[in-house]
């Protein structure tokens, strides 16, 4: 997401930190090349407009321009404008009422309403210990309603029994008096949607919304429909008004001006998005940190939340006294692989290291996952000696490697080298101890390594 957004404003900072000092003019030339931006991101006009006119009062000034490092300062000041724009403060769920706390999911058809129920039910259930039940008030859409009960078995929670005929008010009903007898902490309702906004839709979330009186009602809205997102959210929270947005399909959003639109078009915050397919694919919205990602600071916090959650500790603890004593395997590697597999691939995790964006064109096309997959079924062709003794590999090993793992010889031989590589640096890790690459060894550890 944002992928468009990051390499302009990157491409524009990059040039004022060449420069020592920044004139009235530099700021003005910023503040346009920053207006068109954010316009090729697909920015809404009148959110662009407020954006610029706002970023350049503050920039225009003696203090940007005498600064020490005036390039950083306006930095900065788009960081906040952009943290701002996005809704300053992440949002969580307000679920500070007597249970059962009712969820009401909107949004049109096919904007992922019904997957994004069961995301959400999955993280109530997991990482907040809810009880949760969640209903199918949609009658429109064939087998909506078992589709929402296979998704609620995947999440490991419950689902209202489908009574075919019942009318979504009735749904609600019995949805309700089944959360209230069966101790449920959380009624999520997954509502209605149709192909476009129409008065028998609203009449009946009004309807619904009346009845069952939730403490949140939740816009789902499909990121890849940019402007049409936008104007979307702003009919629906004029028409029944909503608390919160989760936005989906962020992972092939490369644009990202719907998240930066619905927010100031709304003024409600963007709470979740959904980063890819699976149900655990479920993130809260940090805008400090997402901010962060458009303009190529990269957003560590969130890489060390996602490891921490992926990663088994003790599995890491052991890798990492095996790394200090200088010793490092095929089964490492392969474990290696896997824990960032589990973190959501190495496309993803790059998106939050500070700095990738300047190297984005030159991975553009370049498949790292296949990568990975093509490493990962080498290893597996190796018997559990060669995993643990690289240095048996000879010529005829090889060959057999390669052809189980349906490739060449010359990609075991990189396999190889990249292995080789890191155990010099676990040798050297072992050698400066750890009080030694603490005290900035970084470079002498990486010395002499080549791709």
């Amino acid at each position: 997401m944002f992928d468009s957004l990051n390499k302009r404003l990157s491409s524009i900072f990059s040039g004022l930190r060449r420069k020592g000092t920044l004139s009235e003019e530099d700021i003005n030339s910023v503040v346009r090349e920053v207006r068109v931006a954010l316009l090729e991101a697909d920015v809404a006009l009148p959110v662009v407009k407020q954006f610029v006119a706002s970023l350049k009062e503050k920039a225009v000034g003696t203090e940007i321009v005498a600064s020490v490092s005036p390039a950083q300062m306006v930095i900065k000041l788009v960081h906040d404008h952009l943290a701002e724009l996005l809704g300053a403060e992440t949002q969580d769920l307000n679920l500070a009422m007597n249970p059962p706390a009712v969820l009401l999911m909107v949004g049109l058809q096919g904007s992922g309403k019904t997957t994004s129920t069961g995301k959400l039910a999955l993280r109530l259930r997991s990482k907040q210990n809810k009880k949760v039940l969640v209903a199918s008030l949609d009658v429109q859409r064939p087998a909506a309603q078992e589709q929402l009960a296979v998704v609620a078995k995947q999440a490991g929670v419950e689902s209202l029994p489908i009574i075919p005929g019942q009318p979504p008010v009735e749904i609600t009903k019995r949805a309700l008096q089944e959360a209230k007898l069966g101790g449920f902490d959380i009624l999520l309702l997954d509502t209605a949607g149709r192909l476009h906004i129409d008065e028998a839709l609203m009449a009946e979330l009004r309807q619904v919304k009346d009845l069952a009186r939730p403490i949140e009602t939740l816009l789902v809205a499909d990121s890849l429909t940019g402007q049409d997102a936008v104007n979307i959210a702003r009919q629906f929270h004029e028409t029944i008004g909503i608390s919160g947005i989760i936005l989906t399909r962020i992972d092939g959003d490369a644009r990202g001006g719907a998240a930066l639109s619905m927010r100031q078009v709304t003024g409600q915050p963007i709470k979740f998005m959904g980063v890819g397919e699976k149900l655990d694919q479920l993130e809260p919205f940090h805008p400090q940190r997402i901010a962060g990602r458009i303009l190529d600071m990269g957003d560590v916090v969130s890489l060390v939340e996602r490891a921490a959650e992926a990663v088994d500790q003790k599995e890491a603890e052991i890798l990492g006294k095996r790394m200090m004593e200088g010793k490092f395997d095929f089964n490492d590697l392969l474990a290696q692989f896997r824990n960032m597999k589990k973190m959501g691939g190495l496309g993803s995790l790059m998106t939050m290291l500070p700095g990738m964006g300047q190297l984005q064109d030159k991975l553009d096309g370049v498949d790292l996952e296949g990568g990975f997959k093509k490493q990962e079924a080498i290893i597996l062709s190796m018997t559990p000696k060669e995993r643990q003794f690289p240095k048996l590999l000879n010529a005829s090993r090889k060959a057999r490697i390669a052809a189980g793992a349906g490739t060449s010889v010359q990609e075991v031989n990189k396999l190889l080298k990249q292995h080789q590589q890191m155990e010099t640096v676990m040798k050297r890790m072992k050698k400066m101890g750890k009080k030694g690459v603490a005290r900035g060894g970084m470079q002498q550890l990486f010395q002499g390594m080549r791709s």
